[in-house]
């Protein structure tokens, strides 16, 4: 192909997407030109065919359509489609008044008229207006009365119906996602489902007002084309028409009476269709069937049916003597033969299914299948027991509140620490106390508390003053082990006039959720959640991701996955995937040993890090271990079963060393700063590992990791640890 005909085959292209992309703008300005610019007969004749051939395609199209909502674009359809009709009947009532129709002209072969006006009014009214005129009162009849006026009641009733129980079905939706019956995915889609029913409902509701109007805009062009066209018949110079003798008005009556029939029927016809397109499509039900499936699945219940139908249709043709015998008893036999054979078809069934209910219960009685003999139930990853006095907290016609704040738990989890929170299941529980919750992680408690519904839980934060402390049942939150009363919902005013910290139950399970979610992380994440985050970031930095585990050096999901859990251990938020990933690329060559891959990452993520514990100045208020005490903890470096770096002080050295610590954070606690010890980087893994069962919040920080925040972070030194 040269180069000449490569661009005109792409202009082409361009030209032709260009007419695909605009067509819609471009109908609709030619559908409102179309009332105001006369045009030919012709045109109005291929006008007419499309406006019929798109209303049997909306027709069928809602035939084969499962829900009502999967047409989402029907009521801006009906809104063109309607327009689209009453622009040809305005058009067409212009050359019925404009082209007046010599006498004793047939219908047919009237010069300027539409000839599919002139072929519909020959076939429905042929020689007899008056049959003419009474077919179009019936149609119009049964579009308005029964169709038109039955689809805009169900639109209506449907609308509502479908906006008072979204709320409901969102609770649902929600409800089985916290549970775990379904995926984040899988109730997003459903969610959309539920939006885009009440919006499709909502719209439908006032589209069905838009073919009621174009019915009565029917009838009356069709009065306004009757009237005009025996005017401008029997007086052509009206319309501007000179030379041509007027008709008498017995002609002008039958010749206008047959085109108006004939227009009146061209726009009523696919005015129809909408109509029963509309009734079709708001009578549907929300099953995943097509039409065509529903009515065999309800017509084929029993074979019986048609057998009494056609034992009474021929009972009635022996009643009836003459011809209606001859009718009716064919028709009755047709259906008893019908209704046999379903009959045979259903008990082949019937034989079918309790037989491959015999062999398999045969099975599991002779334990035959291993998987009968020994299931395997899994276990849930995460799980929120609920006494069954609890149970309120997650009914949903009482709002569900916990519900809520279960999902935005795993969401804000997820934005922090960066690890996808499996669904939490939630079940009401007779292995506790009433008012007790139980949190598991794989089947393991991982934290327990109890509620008082009715009351709440009020802290003093440090704000009540002596006088002002109230007294109630005496507690301890759960999340942070602070001493709490439970006071009723009545002093909560009052409680919170004076000082206290007021948390209703719904939040004291979030907060202690929360908490334990933080700490266990580690646990939490699995290899499979490993291998998601990976393929994850595959989608967009596949290179890195193919180097970590296709390189020459490639490391197994098991090692990566101990670096991540590591850091989760110590609160490290592994989002930053890609720099993880980089990093472990960088040092595979070097060490398989996940504690120094670990620090390595830690360093790569030092301004993560740093940041996570700077105040708003961005400065590090630290503790500093002692050159004495920094080369005791190295000279005393140990590996535990795990190959964990740990320190391996005697008893009396290490008792010496856990006071010194506890010493100097409570010193830093008393001045209210969060107690942050830095160390140089070889002995920061020691100073946690050894600290971890006494202070499991002390956070230690190493040099690097401060030197790769950069000058963005300022570190103040307010103290010194050693041991003598």
């Amino acid at each position: 192909m040269s180069e000449r005909e490569k661009n005109q085959s792409a202009r082409k292209v361009s030209i032709i997407g260009a007419i695909q992309n605009n067509s819609v703008a471009v109908a609709v300005i030619l559908t409102v030109l179309m009332m105001f610019i006369p045009i030919t007969s012709v045109f109005v004749d291929i006008a007419m065919a499309l406006n019929l051939a798109i209303s049997l395609v909306i027709l069928m199209t809602v035939i084969y359509t499962k829900r009502a909502s999967d047409f989402i674009s029907f009521p801006r359809v009906t809104l063109l489609v309607t327009l689209f009709g009453l622009a040809i009947n305005v058009a067409s009532t212009r050359l019925i008044l404009t082209h007046p129709v010599a006498s004793g002209a047939p219908m047919g072969s009237m010069r300027g008229q539409s000839s599919l006006v002139q072929a519909f009014a020959g076939i429905v009214a042929g020689n007899s207006m008056v049959v003419g005129f009474v077919i179009f009162i019936i149609l119009v009849v049964v579009q308005v009365v029964v169709v038109t006026k039955g689809a805009g009641r169900v639109s209506e009733v449907s609308a509502r119906f479908t906006l008072d129980a979204m709320n409901s079905k969102m609770f649902d939706i929600q409800n089985e996602f916290n549970a775990g019956s379904i995926t984040e995915e899988e109730a997003a889609r459903r969610k959309e489902q539920v939006r885009r029913e009440n919006d499709f409902y909502s719209s439908m509701d006032g589209s069905s007002k838009f073919v009621s109007g174009n019915v009565k805009a029917g009838i009356f062009i069709t009065v306004i084309n009757l009237i005009g066209g025996i005017i401008t018949g029997m007086f052509p110079e009206l319309a501007g028409v000179k030379g041509v003798v007027g008709l008498s008005f017995g002609e002008a009556f039958k010749t206008y009476a047959g085109l108006t029939i004939g227009d009146g029927l061209m726009s009523q016809l696919p005015a129809l269709m909408i109509s029963f397109a509309t009734g079709i499509l708001v009578t549907g039900s929300s099953s995943d069937e097509i039409l065509s499936e529903q009515l065999k699945k309800n017509f084929s219940v029993s074979g019986t049916v048609y057998v009494i139908v056609g034992a009474a249709l021929m009972a009635l043709g022996v009643v009836f003597f003459g011809g209606a015998t001859f009718v009716l008893v064919p028709v009755g036999a047709i259906f008893i033969y019908v209704g046999i054979r379903m009959q045979k078809v259903q008990k082949a069934e019937e034989v079918k299914k309790q037989t491959e209910v015999a062999v398999a219960k045969s099975k599991k009685q002779t334990g035959s299948s291993p998987d009968d003999v020994s299931p395997v139930v899994p276990l849930d990853a995460l799980s929120l027991d609920l006494g069954y006095a609890l149970v309120p907290l997650v009914d949903k016609e009482k709002g569900a509140e916990l519900l809520e704040r279960v999902t935005r738990i795993r969401r804000e989890q997820a934005l922090e620490l960066g690890l996808v929170v499996p669904p939490i299941r939630i079940r009401d529980s007779m292995g506790i106390e009433p008012e007790e919750y139980s949190f598991k992680i794989r089947g393991i408690e991982a934290g327990r508390s109890r509620l008082k519904l009715g009351y709440y839980m009020c802290l003093n934060a440090g704000g009540v003053k002596k006088e002002n402390i109230m007294a109630g049942e005496k507690t301890v939150d759960p999340a942070f082990g602070m001493e709490a009363v439970w006071l009723p919902e009545s002093k909560r005013a009052e409680a919170e006039r004076v000082g206290y910290v007021v948390i209703d139950p719904p939040t004291i399970i979030a907060t202690h959720l929360t908490e334990i979610i933080r700490q266990h992380a580690s646990e939490i994440l699995s290899r499979q959640e490993v291998s998601s985050i990976i393929n994850k970031i595959k989608e967009t930095n596949p290179v890195v991701v193919d180097e970590v585990l296709n390189g020459p050096d490639k490391m197994s999901y098991g090692l990566i996955e101990a670096v991540l859990k590591n850091l989760l251990d110590e609160q490290v938020s592994i989002r930053n995937m890609v720099v993880i990933l980089e990093t472990l690329a960088n040092f595979a060559p070097i060490t398989r040993d996940p504690w120094i891959l670990t620090e390595k990452v830690r360093q790569a993520l030092g301004s993560q890090i740093c940041m996570q514990y700077a105040d708003e100045n961005r400065v590090l208020s630290v503790l500093m271990l002692s050159q004495n005490l920094t080369n005791k903890i190295a000279e005393h470096k140990a590996f535990d079963s795990s190959q964990r770096p740990m320190v391996a002080f005697d008893p009396v050295e290490g008792r010496k060393y856990i006071e010194a610590m506890s010493a100097s954070i409570a010193a830093v606690n008393e001045r209210n700063y969060l107690p942050i010890i830095l160390c140089p980087d070889e002995v920061r893994q020691l100073v946690k590992s050894s600290t971890v069962r006494e202070m499991p919040r002390l956070v230690v920080l190493s040099i690097s990791e401060v030197v790769a925040a950069g000058s963005g972070i300022k570190v103040e030194r307010i103290g010194d640890i050693d041991v003598q």
